[in-house]
């Protein structure tokens, strides 16, 4: 059964957390592709509920609050308010935007962790945990940071790295640090629940990777089944936080459930608002029916650093608590990156979706047209100002805007926006029938695989068909010597127009509401699209309204200008030296073995991109020593180079190479390493005091 065959759907888009703005990677990834297929199901005429919320748990909070010199309610009040404001200004069409702060949520969750702990589903366990020993605090994977073992990215977290994907466990990350204090946290014991994913690997494999084959995104399916092969692991379900939903056992107090098992179960509390607001029953769109016909069709529309958790660890909860529906497709995008950069939220280099409203406060269909037509469906893409000018001037306003205004105005020129039919259908007319009437099928077999750049470009390609039939045509020549002709291709123009108004309701939904006044036309379903009698003879035409405007280079430069600042701004705050850390005891230091070291021998880590394998001559011994220097000097100019280095730090491996000590660097504001060394040669093994 096709995907869009279905009567009833259950729409999710990802809860974005409730610590910061929305950008246009956002927009990119969940929310546009969630939209576009949302407001088709209902031209359809289909039963859909479309949910989303903020995400107002969890470690990213806290850290924003602590940030901020306030508390986690004040920040999640607050970004919660601009975070939906931004979406329905924009126009995103949720059924409910919810919030996972409310009791009905923290009821619900906890409701799924005692059904799965009654069970006996859960693996108690005590385990070393990360403890940041001057804030006298069990850190949470957000608290911690560190360099990824996989892509060696300095910024990893303790659950993921945001570079290449992986998901972490805190013990992963080389050289760790906590976010509160910067310093290096100590391992302590603690108690957690733990979902055993390993126990449900067989059943994932079956579920996902032999029933979703084919179904799922080449760059999902890839994603799950390098997890599964990898094996998984168990992942605890409960943290040491002081802000969340409350583990609710009496064992348990002051620990928090883990945001990844609470924020999805978000979906369904919203669901639960949604229905009790409208009359409806919320079981019937999330659990499972005697007859599955019966049963609601789940997708989740999310960013590519949630595929794991929407893929594999909900679904699991999911089969373990039983009754419930599980996802029937993830279609999850890449990442979006801005004018040559990644989006960074932490350096201010994004297109800011509140800043964008203010800035071009009408031009909402404008900012979706451009980031649908270049989604980063199944790879990274990347959105520039330019392009987005360039878009916009010669494809809406060019092609679509263009055509719809000549019709327009002909018919108001010619026969006052009356439309007639003239004279007898030609072989052209009939073929402009022909064509048009393809392009429905098209937008509905690209949107029903997901696949909404490409049905963008089918609508945009039914604008086309309309302009060529025109200049081919020629009305405003032909009117000189055949008045019943013009009558005739400005009628069949108007059919055009009319099926334009139809088709571009999931994409553009304000230009879509013009095209229907100016046509005085009623908005109509999907199952109007590619008729030509939407318009009858006889009616009357509306007032012409400009569609569309042209971006300017002042506009495209202020925004450019804007990001210059930014960076130049990110660079000033860099180059202030970071305060100094809390004052340590003169015993403290004195701890602390730091030598003279001459490097023997220097040659790279294989599979890595930043680490060097040293050999360095202490003066007490020759060790090895892995470095993360590679990018900064190649291996052969740094032999005989002496550096200090702190002996008596504890051994760690290292990409399967035992580290013995940890070399000295000064990092400037830039990021750039160089070495702390004596300024004129000075005996192995001296110590630096």
């Amino acid at each position: 059964m096709s995907t869009l065959s279905k009567k009833r759907y259950t729409i999710t888009s990802a809860l974005p957390y409730a610590n910061g703005p929305l950008h246009i990677g956002h927009l990119a990834g969940a929310y546009i592709p969630g939209d576009i297929f949302v407001r088709f199901l209902r031209l359809n005429h289909k039963d859909v509920v479309y949910v989303c919320g903020s995400d107002e748990h969890g470690a990213a909070i806290t850290i924003k609050a602590k940030k901020e010199g306030v508390t986690p309610k004040e920040i999640i009040d607050k970004y919660n308010k601009q975070i939906k404001d931004s979406f329905e200004d924009f126009g995103i069409s949720f059924d409910i935007y919810h919030r996972t702060s409310e009791p009905m949520h923290h009821q619900l969750s906890q409701g799924f962790f005692l059904n799965l702990y009654e069970k006996g589903e859960f693996i108690e366990k005590f385990s070393e945990q990360y403890y940041d020993e001057e804030f006298n605090q069990f850190l949470a994977d957000r608290y911690i940071v560190g360099t990824c073992p996989h892509c060696q990215n300095e910024g990893a977290y303790g659950d993921q790295c945001e570079k290449c994907g992986t998901s972490l466990s805190p013990t992963d990350l080389i050289n760790p640090k906590s976010t509160l204090s910067g310093n290096t946290p100590i391992l302590k014991e603690t108690k957690h629940w733990y979902l055993p994913l390993d126990k449900y690997q067989p059943w994932l494999e079956e579920w996902l990777i032999e029933g979703k084959k084919g179904e799922l995104k080449s760059n999902v399916f890839g994603q799950c089944q390098s997890w599964l092969k990898s094996g998984l692991q168990p992942r605890s379900m409960t943290r040491d936080l002081d802000w969340g939903v409350d583990v609710p056992l009496s064992e348990a107090e002051g620990k928090k459930l883990y945001v990844w098992l609470d924020a999805p179960i978000g979906y369904i509390s919203a669901t639960k608002q949604w229905a009790i607001d409208h009359g409806k029953n919320w079981e019937d769109y999330w659990k499972k029916a005697a007859n599955p016909e019966d049963e609601s069709t789940l997708i989740h529309f999310i960013g590519k650093d949630n595929i794991v958790f929407h893929c594999i660890i909900f679904p699991a909860i999911l089969h373990a608590h039983g009754g419930y529906i599980l996802p029937d497709n993830v279609p999850a995008n890449e990442f979006l990156n801005l004018e040559g950069d990644k989006l960074s939220t932490s350096r201010n280099h994004a297109v800011w979706l509140h800043e964008y409203l203010e800035e071009f406060p009408d031009k909402q269909d404008e900012l979706r047209y451009v980031l649908t037509s270049i989604l980063p469906e199944t790879s990274d893409s990347e959105f520039t100002w330019k392009d987005f000018q360039a878009r916009i001037n010669n494809e809406l306003v060019a092609i679509l805007g263009n055509f719809v205004n000549r019709v327009m105005v002909l018919s108001h020129k010619y026969f006052d926006g009356k439309l007639l039919r003239g004279s007898m259908f030609t072989a052209a007319d009939q073929n402009v029938f022909e064509e048009l009437a393809k392009y429905p099928g098209l937008i509905e077999q690209s949107i029903g695989s997901y696949r909404f750049r490409e049905a963008l470009s089918h609508f945009i390609n039914a604008a086309r068909l309309g302009n060529k039939y025109l200049a081919e045509e020629e009305p405003w020549k032909v009117i000189k010597n055949d008045e019943e002709r013009v009558k005739t291709v400005l009628f069949v123009a108007s059919q055009i127009v009319a099926n334009l108004a139809v088709l571009a309701q999931p994409f553009l939904p304000k230009t879509a509401i013009k095209l229907f006044e100016m046509l005085n036309l009623p908005q109509q379903g999907w199952d109007k699209a590619g008729q030509v009698d939407l318009l009858s003879e006889g009616q009357q035409l509306g007032e012409v309204q400009l569609l569309f405007e042209k971006i300017t280079d002042e506009q495209v430069e202020f925004q450019l200008n804007k990001l210059a600042q930014a960076k130049i701004d990110n660079a000033k705050a860099a180059s202030v030296a970071a305060p100094a850390k809390t004052n340590v005891t003169f015993d403290d230091f004195m701890k602390l073995d730091i030598r003279v070291g001459t490097i023997l021998e220097a040659e790279k880590v294989a599979k890595t991109k930043k680490l060097l394998k040293l050999k360095i001559d202490t003066g007490i011994d020759q060790r090895t020593v892995v470095s993360g220097i590679a990018e900064f000097f190649a291996p052969a100019d740094i032999v005989g180079k002496q550096v200090s280095i702190l002996v008596n730090l504890e051994p760690r491996e290292i990409k399967g190479i035992m580290s013995q000590g940890m070399i000295l660097m000064a990092e400037d504001a830039d990021g750039r390493l160089d070495f702390v060394n004596p300024t004129s040669a000075i005996k192995s093994g001296s110590t630096v005091r």
